[in-house]
Formats: C-alpha cells, sequence, structure tokens
C-alpha cells in the first residue's frame, strides 16, 4: 500500500514560517561532502608529491586492462581517510562515493558499470595486507599487490632532504616512544604498565617539525628497543647528502 502523500512527492516542503522567514525542505543541494577539507591536504600533495612517491613503493600484478582503482588512487584514499578521522575500513564503502575524494583520485567517474570513483573496503583492503615484496612465502591468490618495506621507510627522510636548500650546519633528532591505544583485540595486544591500557608502543624520530621515522611495535617491550636500527638507518641516509652536517641525538631516559 503506498503510504507516499502529494506533498512529499513535490520539490520541496514547507515547514512554515519562523520570525518572518519561511522554513523550506528541498532536495536540489546536488551531492554533498562534509571532507571539503581535504582539497588543502590535496594542494599539499601537489607540492611534495607524497602520494605518488608513496604508491611507487608498491608493485601491482593486477591484470592492467581490469584495473578501476590505480595504486596510487588506493593509496591516496587510504592516506586522506586516515588524514580526515576514518581510522578504519569501514566507512569506506560511503566514502567511495563522496566527491571530494573522487576530485582528489583526479576520476569524477568510474569507468565500469556499479563501481564508485575510488575503492571500498574490500579493495583497500588487500592493499593494506599487501604482502612483502621478497617475502619468503608465496602471496595469496588474491593478494596481487605487494610493498617494499625499506623504500617506504626511506620517504621520510628524502621528504626531509628535499626540504632543505642548502645543508645545514647541525640538526637535532629527537626519539621518543608513546602509546597507541587499542579497543578491541588485535594482533599483538599487550597491556602496559606505564600507561594503563591495551596498546602499541610506536617508536617515531623527528628531526623539527619533519617526520623521519615511524615504527609500529607491540607494547611487551623496552621503549629503546630497535632505536640504534632506526637512528643508524636515518643517520646513514642523511649523511650521503650532507657528509659534515652535525647530528646530535635527543630522548629522554628510556633511551
Amino acid at each position: 500500500m503506498a503510504t507516499e502523500c502529494r506533498k512529499c512527492r513535490q520539490g520541496s516542503l514547507d515547514f512554515g514560517t519562523i520570525a518572518g522567514r519561511s522554513v523550506v525542505g528541498s532536495f536540489d543541494g546536488g551531492v554533498i561532502s562534509s571532507d571539503a577539507g581535504a582539497l588543502l591536504l590535496g594542494a599539499t600533495e601537489k607540492a611534495i608529491r607524497l602520494i605518488g612517491r608513496f604508491a611507487t613503493c608498491f608493485t601491482d600484478r593486477r591484470e592492467a586492462e581490469s584495473i578501476e582503482h590505480t595504486t596510487t588512487t588506493l593509496v591516496g584514499q587510504r592516506v586522506v581517510g586516515i588524514a580526515l578521522g576514518y581510522e578504519d575500513l569501514n566507512g569506506q564503502d560511503d566514502l567511495r562515493h563522496d566527491p571530494v575524494m573522487a576530485v582528489l583520485a583526479g576520476k569524477l567517474k568510474a569507468r565500469r558499470k556499479r563501481c564508485a570513483p575510488v575503492a571500498g573496503k574490500s579493495t583497500l583492503s588487500r592493499l593494506e595486507h599487501a604482502p612483502e615484496e621478497g617475502a619468503a612465502f608465496a602471496p595469496p591468490r588474491y593478494h596481487k599487490i605487494s610493498h617494499d618495506a625499506r623504500a617506504i621507510e626511506e620517504q621520510f627522510v628524502t621528504l626531509f632532504l628535499e626540504a632543505h636548500r642548502r645543508p645545514p650546519k647541525r640538526i637535532i633528532l629527537d626519539l621518543d616512544a608513546t602509546d597507541s591505544p587499542l579497543h578491541g583485540h588485535q594482533e599483538g595486544r599487550f597491556f602496559h604498565g606505564y600507561y594503563d591500557c591495551y596498546c602499541y608502543l610506536p617508536l617515531y624520530v623527528f628531526c623539527g617539525r619533519h617526520l623521519l621515522a615511524a615504527k609500529l611495535r607491540r607494547s611487551n617491550i623496552d621503549a629503546a628497543a630497535g632505536a640504534v636500527e632506526e637512528v643508524a638507518r636515518i643517520v646513514a641516509r642523511i649523511r650521503t647528502r650532507w657528509p659534515r652536517v652535525r647530528i646530535l641525538l635527543r630522548a629522554d631516559s628510556g633511551f
């Protein structure tokens, strides 16, 4: 039995008058986005080409003629999504229809029927679970994308070096470990007494405002675990470009 009334089928709804102004509901707003701030991220990407560089660290073995969403699109969608606060993939099936995400992908319409301009959670999940290049085990059937972990790590240091027109006389590398709280039963979940929660314990290395390393770690380890190896890698990379720069390390007593 039809429940639509004549008023509901018309182009607008009249909600009366308040303080001399008519309150009207209409449906001519077009496609709306609440994430327009992401356009600023897109402008930043054009300046430093972070997403494009990041995408080169992945190897895509999918059949080219069957690809709707390129690796660059997938990487860009995930990076922007995290920056906007969509940490999980659950919301990506809605975001794939967001016009701002389409603008950032440079593709307002999908080429194939029943596809969106950007990917849904299933496709992005395959990217996030892409095996490491050169791994001893054969990649699963549906994992056609692999990644080069070392190349990804080097991108941060490369961007840092390119941000300077001339070598500085001295730089300070700041080391720190902090908690990344967990709210479920994720793999590698441990309780940390100092932070009084279940968490990961990532290691960060900064130089001023530049992030040089972000190492995700379990929390059942010492705060300084792996710090020597990370610093050695970063310093070696910096020395290839700036052989005479003085490098100081700064950290708290945990290191």
